[in-house]
């Protein structure tokens, strides 16, 4: 690899409404999702606004902890707190934030090179220090953070000037500079992260970042409440809206209603439901992304009978997903065919053979109820129903489950389906204990940067976080190792497209799609990304009034 390679001019291409020109795929595997109408952008609001309301169907955050955030809710509000060092675009390619620079000295040191007129809530000015702490802090075991593996290869980190950081690695590691634009590269203030200690980021610690909004109140069951940062260091994201309001509605009726009057403002992640009823609604308008999220169904455990790949294999042959997604997302996805969708590498150098490698992975099962029930005799019998976990008042979730449910039953296998309170359903993702009793999750993820292999790292390799079922394949590890440390693009993908070869029919999950980013704003209000980029960037900055 060169010397001097300034990470951020190659990242800024990584674009991946570069796959907008994607048409239905040849090879039987159903279509990738349609793009016309979908935007990433949405005309600016250049009126000031003194209190905007935004939804969280998700429910309330667990934590703002940005080395702890690790779904929708959280990372919606924490985007708009806690600046990264390298910054999402809306159009999913990556820009500076708090480095104006990310370069790659040889393939084993990455320089950080910061700006130097940076500023917490407090006034007082972001030193190395605060970066080195935000970064350690991650791999601390005392943290409990879930991005520790993004410094697996990392050796040090020290300041090497006043306003400079330096990483020092075992190998090259394409996935580094990429991870700084998500919750891992948030810099928080050492000072107040140490006094705050394990409470950090909950509604008793409060935080302490740089973001153009910073955290005024948290009413637990009810409401967090965002004060824009007045001083805030980039001029080009002042923000508009001086008081930002999140209230917590899982239920999607009442969150219909609540978008009808007026009440709310916005949302992100609207359900199909509510799609439907706002379609012709004069208050505001839903906008279609493009987008990174996937639809699984995941066992909850290693010792569950739904581990079973040939019982998943059975469940995958009687579910016809085009009825599924017509039926639950409102026509707005696409079937899935492995981990990853294919957006997330679109506009990668080697996107053609990362797009050819998706392509030869078989094709989407279409309902086959004779091979469904053959699986299924392969697998045995059960001596109980497999409980699965969707949260409570997702009415999406339950719509897909219960399709999921009554496709199971016509080859004996039963589903008891289990509403989980949003603080539960989240938590799960990350603690064994909640998932003990489950059997299948039906799981909406995503993909917060373009990068595959690491991704899938977390779902398929015995230290992945995701990894509930225990799976190891060794050629499989060191094909996604391979991917990760390669300095060649062509190379990381092929090596990557290997390892998708071998997973894809041997992970225990069922694909089901990936959908389109769903987005409402009232007509007083404009500006907000429409993308799935969102999540790791601070969209509420761009919004503004409209003077409606």
């Amino acid at each position: 690899m060169a010397a001097n390679k300034t990470v951020l001019t190659v990242l800024t291409s990584v674009s991946l409404l570069a796959a907008t020109a994607c048409t239905a795929s040849s090879d039987g595997g159903g279509t990738t999702p349609r793009t016309e109408g979908l935007t990433a952008t949405t005309t600016p609001g250049n009126a000031e606004m003194d209190r905007v309301t935004w939804a969280l169907p998700y429910g309330e955050p667990t934590t703002l902890d940005p080395a702890k955030v690790g779904d929708y809710s959280p990372q919606t509000v924490e985007a708009n707190l806690c600046d990264t060092l390298t910054r999402m675009n809306a159009d999913f390619s990556l820009g500076p934030g708090l480095a104006r620079k990310v370069t790659w000295t040889d393939d084993r040191t990455l320089v950080l090179d910061l700006r130097s007129d940076v500023r917490f809530w407090d006034g007082s000015l972001m030193t190395p220090q605060d970066v080195i702490h935000s970064l350690e802090r991650q791999r601390d075991p005392k943290t409990q953070g879930l991005y520790g593996n993004f410094l697996a290869a990392v050796t040090s980190i020290k300041a090497t000037g006043p306003h400079q950081v330096t990483l020092l690695t075992k190998t090259y590691d394409q996935t580094l500079p990429k991870a700084l634009s998500t919750s891992f590269g948030a810099v928080n203030q050492k000072a107040y992260a140490e006094q705050a200690g394990p409470a950090y980021g909950t509604a008793q610690g409060g935080l302490m970042c740089t973001g153009p909004f910073e955290l005024g109140s948290w009413k637990s069951g009810s409401s967090i409440t965002l004060e824009r940062n007045t001083s805030y260091w980039d001029p080009g994201l002042k923000p508009k809206v001086h008081q930002l309001v999140f209230q917590f509605i899982t239920n999607s009726n009442t969150l219909t209603s609540a978008l009808l009057s007026g009440e709310v403002d916005g949302t992100y992640e609207l359900p199909p439901s509510s799609a439907t009823a706002l379609a012709k609604a004069d208050s505001g308008t839903i906008h279609l992304g493009p987008s990174t999220q996937n639809v699984l169904l995941i066992p909850g455990n290693a010792d569950s009978p739904a581990a079973d790949r040939r019982r998943l294999d059975a469940l995958s042959h009687v579910i016809d997903r085009d009825a599924l997604i017509r039926h639950v997302f409102g026509g707005d996805a696409a079937p899935l065919k492995s981990l990853v969708p294919p957006l997330t590498w679109h506009g990668d150098k080697a996107a053609a053979r990362f797009d050819a490698a998706y392509a030869t992975l078989p094709s989407v099962a279409k309902p086959d109820l004779a091979q469904a029930k053959k699986l299924a005799e392969q697998a045995g019998p059960l001596s109980r129903p497999l409980v699965a976990a969707i949260p409570a008042g997702d009415q999406r979730g339950l719509q897909a489950l219960t399709f999921i449910q009554a496709a199971a039953k016509k080859i004996g296998m039963d589903i008891e389906i289990k509403q989980l309170q949003p603080t539960e359903m989240s938590s799960l993702f990350y603690d064994p204990s909640v998932r003990k009793n489950l059997d299948l999750i039906l799981t909406f993820g995503y993909v917060t940067m373009p990068d595959p292999a690491s991704y899938v790292a977390e779902m398929v390799t015995p230290r992945g976080i995701f990894n509930w079922t225990n799976y190891d394949n060794p050629d499989v590890t060191r094909l996604l190792a391979e991917a990760r440390t390669s300095t060649d693009p062509a190379a990381s993908a092929e090596a990557y497209s290997e390892a998708q070869a071998l997973f894809t029919p041997t992970v225990p999950v069922v694909y089901l799609a990936t959908t389109h980013e769903r987005t409402f704003m009232s007509k007083r209000v404009s500006g907000a990304p429409t993308s799935f980029a969102y999540m790791g960037m601070p969209w509420a900055a761009h919004l503004g009034g409209t003077g409606k």
